[in-house]
């Protein structure tokens, strides 16, 4: 009995060991739609035992931005002073066991009713819970039990930040909705107050991560914030993990208009004052014709994929087709959770 028992810690330890430990930055849809791809990758030790194979996850922890003051988030942060739950809510949806009737609760939006209109249930869910608790993060784990989610959800920060950006032609934009209805080009994007701290799982995490991935997603409003949080940037460079930056498909009105893919690296490394990604996953499939002239009616395009750029910053690029062609352009999360997981098991790794 004793040999047994020892014989299957065994095995749990080399599966554990085998396991990959990943960190995916970002907020936005861009977040959430990755999680719903790398969560059908995150196995128990006894299940990545019986997949000898092929790469898994056993820690996948989502470090997530908090600085919308938009909708529903925007109002609870106002009435509650609280931070704002709804990028975090959409991560633990799409880290949840069951994505059906859960998820379509935390998902529910009121349209009507005094006070609840607009609201969402799952915000609304968090902002009880934070209130209950008195500690937002607390909240944000409690909320991640019920729904039995496969991996650790973080916000960036749990101090009260604002969004400021310094635009090209001098003036200063505050606030994260004002931000994105601007028409200027952003030059610089700071964080109010500046000295701000993440929770120490979040270093944690990264120290021990074998893959961050940023991305994708909105470039100055959920990416670019989590960088200016202090300790992160310097805790990925740092990290031994392969960094990779998931680019974005297409450009954003007000944030990333005329921006190539090396751009988007290159406005990350500034703002994180380090050069950070070792590889970059970059779609290499066309828009419909359609989806084209729908986002050309915004001002928007594919974004150019100027490889020799971003071989020039020191960056391997992946292409693969990540577009799913739909209403709206959206990554092939299978596709893309695939791919990562292909890189990762390349690499050497180091066991700590």
């Amino acid at each position: 009995m004793e040999t047994k028992t020892a014989e299957s810690h065994s095995l749990e330890k080399s599966a554990r060991e085998r396991g990959l430990r990943v960190v995916a930055i970002g907020g936005g849809t861009g977040l959430s739609t990755l999680l719903k791809g790398l969560k059908r990758f995150v196995l128990s030790p006894a299940e990545i035992s019986s997949q000898a194979d092929s790469p898994m996850i056993r820690d996948l922890c989502a470090v997530v931005t908090v600085s919308d003051d938009g909708g529903s988030s925007g109002r609870l942060r106002k009435e509650l002073n609280m931070l704002p739950p709804g990028d975090i809510r959409n991560c633990i949806v799409a880290l949840s066991e069951d994505e059906a009737l859960l998820s379509r609760l935390f998902r529910h939006r009121f349209d009507k009713g005094s006070g609840l209109e607009g609201h969402s249930f799952g915000n609304l869910f968090l902002a009880a819970l934070t209130s209950l608790t008195s500690d937002f993060s607390e909240a944000v784990r409690l909320s991640s039990e019920i729904l039995v989610t496969r991996g650790h959800i973080y916000p960036a920060t749990t101090s009260n930040i604002e969004l400021e950006a310094l635009m090209e032609d001098g003036t200063r934009v505050r606030g994260e909705t004002k931000i994105t209805a601007s028409k200027g080009r952003i030059r610089e994007l700071f964080l109010v107050p500046p000295d701000v701290g993440p929770m120490p799982q979040t270093l944690e995490a990264i120290a021990h991560a074998d893959m961050i991935t940023i991305g994708p997603g909105s470039l100055f409003t959920s990416l670019i914030p989590n960088l200016l949080v202090r300790g992160i940037a310097q805790a990925i460079v740092e990290s031994p993990a392969t960094k990779v930056y998931i680019c974005n498909l297409m450009t954003q009105a007000n944030e990333s208009l005329g921006l190539t893919a090396a751009d988007h690296i290159r406005a990350l490394n500034r703002h994180a004052h380090k050069q950070i990604f070792d590889y970059a996953l970059i779609n290499q499939t066309p828009a419909s014709a359609e989806l084209q002239a729908k986002y050309a009616s915004e001002g928007a395009c594919q974004i150019v994929n100027d490889l020799d750029a971003l071989e020039a910053l020191g960056v391997i690029p992946v292409l693969g087709d990540y577009l799913d062609q739909g209403d709206v352009a959206r990554h092939n999360t299978a596709r893309v959770a695939h791919d990562l997981m292909q890189l990762a098991a390349q690499q050497p790794r180091d066991h700590r």
